[in-house]
């Protein structure tokens, strides 16, 4: 090399390539998503068996009720519960023991009469005509008159030590949700409703490049002047924590051929994270290879902020492809804030949840002026709440990130921050789940329907079903969100307003039509025109049972109503459901009941119109300002949910002029 070129090259080096242009982090962020499509990336179908940490593309739909059948929960004996109803420990009631055993898989072939009982093992099916099981630690067993009887010690109330079919899930009831990531909890959902597969959002491919002629891969002696390759085991371990595919792509020097090459390689995936390369000093070549990219190319080179200013954005057509700092702190900050939501959206993960705690600066903190500055600060727990302990490391170190609790912002404008000060600490990590958004109340296929496009949207939604009692109780307390309510006042006729507290406020909801449900094949409701004709025939035939609805619920009034005061086969059977009204129906355990035309439907039922309710959502008022709540209010009256609510068969008032 002659002095002339070595001087020419000295000069080259020494020069300081400048910045495109230096944005804040708004304008950073809004120049990098308007070329991006957010949203997944396609699903696919996977076996149960590597679902783990996967995020579901469509809501799973029960084919089937869980439990299938009526099921003991303890070892004991099957029986009427009225005949314990006199039992004491010193008058005891008898009751003729039957000679068949259920135990766990054996389908009864006998039924329970008045007078009888039959041996039941814990989770054996329970035998047609029983309501109840006594525990076998309170009956004895007498042998004699050519007869074994159980003695019974004590009453037990109509359903004790039962769980009937369809309780826990009922056939057609939305179990998952779209845009959930399944833990171990969701596998055994899904294996319990028999789904050996399931359909996903496809992982992200990252491909994860570190550069720079001092990079070495972690297990490999050090030279001198050389520095083991933290960002890529970072960044790539970061990338699969949101979902993504890492492709590894290694390190490569800085050279301009070899790294055209892998990128070359690397943009055959949906996102490409390289490390180093990206400041105006001498030998930093990455922004210049990803510049020649198709368009729109680069769109950003440098942020105003610290640590993370020599950040690069760009995108080859729609693929993004980002230049992250070389320093550790700076390279895996800027990751978590320009990068990891594009990740997320492409994985069908919602918004990550930032977590804050208040606090106080310990020690006076300096800052540049111009620039955004994110300070990372260990947090000390006092006894009046939090002090910030400002790490002390540049962007350099390694550690700093690794071991913050968390960072305070702190605007370009001011210089510096006084010891005392009080802020704001935003959580690096926190194992804090809480859902967004939690409807208690009846439950309602219409309202499965809402809660999905909910989730869809990136809040986690939790329901409870406890009635609509049950409900308005919750929303007095300010423990949920919205609590779904179909109560007619017996006085005016109206619904659910006149049950309305103060710190309440009613959102009106849709219209559902409850009425008699039979199977068609059942002789007895041949030719019933009404609910009345319907209920005279089950009164009628005093082997008719019904399934009745829990008290407190919306529909038990109704039932009540119809009944006058009777009590008919079965009124003791309280299902907590519609759909475990129509398990018990279709299968046969009960004759008929009460229940939504959409379940009746659903598991092909006869149906009988009894009345048009009105299905509200009360919000404690406190709530209103709430996102999630009022998303889901947005949904509510959005066209698309109007219309998916019409498909499912519930009425949107004033759609017809009603």
């Amino acid at each position: 090399m002659t002095e002339a070129k070595s001087l020419i090259e000295r000069r080259a080096a020494a020069r300081q390539r400048q910045f495109l242009d230096i944005v804040d982090t708004g304008e950073a962020t809004a120049r990098f998503h308007e070329h991006l499509a957010l949203h997944p990336l396609g699903a696919e179908e996977v076996p149960l068996s590597r679902a783990l940490g996967r995020v579901l593309a469509a809501n799973v739909v029960s084919g089937v009720n869980v439990p299938g059948f009526d099921r003991t929960n303890v070892d004991g004996f099957a029986i009427h519960s009225r005949d314990s109803a006199a039992a004491t420990e010193d008058a005891p009631r008898r009751l003729v023991l039957n000679g068949e055993v259920i135990t766990p898989g054996v389908v009864p072939g006998q039924g329970v009469t008045a007078g009888h009982a039959t041996l039941v093992a814990t989770g054996a099916v329970i035998p047609r005509g029983a309501d109840a099981v006594v525990m076998v630690e309170d009956t004895d067993v007498i042998d004699g008159d050519g007869a074994v009887r159980v003695e019974l010690r004590r009453p037990v109330p109509p359903g004790a030590f039962i769980t009937f079919a369809g309780t826990d899930i009922g056939l057609g009831e939305t179990v998952l949700r779209a845009g959930q990531r399944l833990t171990s909890r969701e596998i055994g959902l899904l294996a319990a409703i028999g789904r050996d597969r399931v359909s996903v959002f496809r992982r992200p491919r990252v491909a994860v490049i570190s550069t720079g002629n001092e990079i070495v891969e972690p297990g490999s002696a050090l030279p001198a002047a050389g520095v083991y390759d933290s960002n890529q085991a970072i960044v790539s371990a970061a990338v699969e924590e949101l979902g993504g595919e890492v492709v590894r792509m290694g390190a490569v020097p800085d050279d301009r051929a070899a790294l055209d090459d892998v990128i070359a390689r690397a943009l055959d995936c949906d996102m490409v994270i390289m490390s180093g390369g990206t400041s105006k000093g001498a030998g930093d070549i990455c922004y210049e290879a990803v510049g020649s990219l198709p368009a729109p190319g680069v769109v950003v080179h440098g942020v105003a902020i610290k640590p993370g200013k020599p950040l690069c954005l760009a995108v080859a057509g729609r693929t993004p492809v980002v230049i992250l700092p070389g320093f550790p702190t700076s390279a895996i900050f800027t990751f978590h804030r320009f990068v990891a939501p594009v990740i997320r959206a492409f994985a069908g993960l919602p918004t990550a949840e930032s977590v804050t705690v208040p606090a106080t600066l310990a020690t006076r903190v300096r800052s540049d002026p111009g620039r955004t500055e994110f300070l990372l600060v260990n947090l000390v727990s006092t006894g009046s709440g939090h002090a910030a302990y400002p790490m002390g490391k540049g962007s350099g170190a390694v550690s700093s990130f690794s071991l913050a609790d968390g960072f305070i912002t702190i605007d370009a404008g001011q210089e510096h921050l006084a010891a005392g000060t009080p802020a704001t600490v935003q959580l690096i990590s926190s194992r804090q789940v809480a859902a967004d958004f939690i409807a208690i109340g009846s439950h309602c296929v219409g309202l499965d329907f809402l809660l999905g496009h909910l989730q869809l949207d990136g809040f986690a939604t939790k329901a409870m079903h406890v009635g609509s009692t049950g409900g308005l109780a919750a929303a007095r307390r300010g423990e949920c969100d919205v609590a779904g309510i179909h109560l007619m006042d017996a006085g005016s006729g109206e619904y659910n307003r006149p049950f309305l507290e103060p710190g309440m406020t009613l959102v009106k909801g849709y219209r559902r039509l409850q009425g008699v449900v039979y199977r068609q094949d059942d002789a007895r409701f041949v030719g019933c025109d009404s609910p009345r004709a319907a209920a005279d025939a089950a009164l009628a035939d005093p082997h008719c049972v019904m399934v009745n609805r829990n008290a407190g619920s919306g529909t038990r009034v109704l039932i009540d109503t119809l009944l006058g005061g009777v009590e008919p086969a079965g009124y003791a059977h309280q299902a907590k459901s519609h759909n475990a009204v129509a398990a018990a129906v279709a299968q046969g355990r009960a004759d008929w009941g009460v229940a939504i035309d959409t379940v009746a439907r659903e598991y092909g039922l006869g149906f009988l119109p009894l009345q048009e309710e009105h299905y509200d959502l009360v919000v404690p008022t406190a709530r209103m300002e709430r996102p999630a709540v009022q998303r889901f209010i947005e949904i509510l009256r959005s066209g698309e949910g109007r219309r998916g609510l019409i498909e499912l068969g519930f009425r949107i008032p004033g759609d017809d002029g009603a």
